[in-house]
């Protein structure tokens, strides 16, 4: 690419600096799939981050405000700043029942209708290089960065994105890109191109990763709030019926954002990766760096981790 990227910076590398928490910037277009709703779950429930900001991406992104503003409210975290990103549809929310009656004016929060330059913003003003977690589709990071290109000598990058050398449902060769770079192949070419590190979970290292049996049951049956409002979007989903009674859907993002602040359960390999005009994350020796997790060292204790941040007690 002729591009000057930085060194690669892994989350090990920036665990103590923040003495509450490493600050954490997430990305999301929350709504459609449900491990977007368990992500943020696990990211509210993991005392290594510190949320500093969540900004809705792609689709109805008003609607996904709500939603994002709904589960904070419901959990007692309105201290956390709510961007509303770049509209890209008007298309209702698969979790639209769980929203019924919730008024967003209602809540006490902060609210940015400019969900772009808060992001800007947030980054700017971090003392320390900030975590930027995307978990979907990317439009609003294109933006920021057509807004300020400054804001990639401030920030990390860790992403769910992409398939390398496996496809959805374990298939040995991705047979179609994964859905977030295919959404705005754009958007990630520009996320790629900015002179930032970039981690992300491909299909080949999160695309298996479902609960099932006595983890799942836990989180099913617990009282946690975090678990009761995580359940309470599964099950008004609407998607729920294609899954199993006793097994959660596939829970993409909640890997990406373990990785946001360790890696020492995942294989990870550095890789140099190109988008191809479909969105396929092609290994391209004229690529950028990319740091992939590619497999498991130890996915029990993920699933623990998952489980414990869900159903621990206030």
């Amino acid at each position: 690419m002729g591009l000057e990227i930085c060194t690669l910076i892994t989350p090990l590398m920036l665990l103590g600096a923040p003495a509450a928490g490493l600050p954490v910037i997430l990305d999301t277009d929350i709504g459609d799939d449900i491990d977007d709703t368990w992500a943020l779950g696990l990211l509210l429930g993991c005392p290594e981050v510190e949320v500093k900001l969540v900004v809705t991406d792609y689709g109805n992104t008003p609607e996904k405000t709500r939603l994002v503003a709904k589960m904070l409210d419901t959990l007692g975290r309105t201290d956390v700043p709510i961007g509303m990103g770049i509209k890209t549809n008007d298309k209702a929310l698969n979790q639209q029942a769980w929203l019924e009656g919730y008024d967003l004016a209602s809540y006490k929060g902060t609210i940015h209708k400019d969900g772009v330059q808060a992001l800007i913003d947030t980054i700017n003003a971090a003392p320390e290089p900030i975590t930027l977690l995307t978990i979907g589709p990317v439009p609003n990071i294109k933006a920021a960065l057509e807004r300020d290109p400054g804001i990639a000598k401030k920030a990390r990058v860790v992403a769910m994105a992409g398939s390398v050398y496996q496809g959805y449902g374990e298939k040995p060769k991705p047979a179609c890109p994964e859905w977030n770079v295919r959404a705005d192949v754009a958007s990630y070419r520009a996320l790629f191109a900015a002179p930032w590190s970039v981690t992300i979970t491909p299909l080949d290292g999160c695309g298996q990763m479902i609960l099932r049996g006595e983890r799942y049951a836990r989180v099913a049956n617990s009282d946690a709030p975090l678990a009761r409002v995580v359940m309470e979007n599964y099950n008004a989903w609407v998607h729920r019926s294609r899954h199993p009674a006793d097994a959660s859907s596939v829970l993409f993002d909640t890997v990406a954002m373990y990785l946001a602040f360790d890696d020492s359960f995942c294989e990870m390999k550095d890789l140099k990766l190109s988008i191809a005009d479909d969105g396929k994350t092609v290994p391209d020796d004229n690529g950028r760096p990319v740091r992939c997790h590619l497999g498991w060292k130890d996915r029990d204790a993920f699933e623990e981790l998952l489980v414990n941040a869900l159903t621990k007690s206030p």
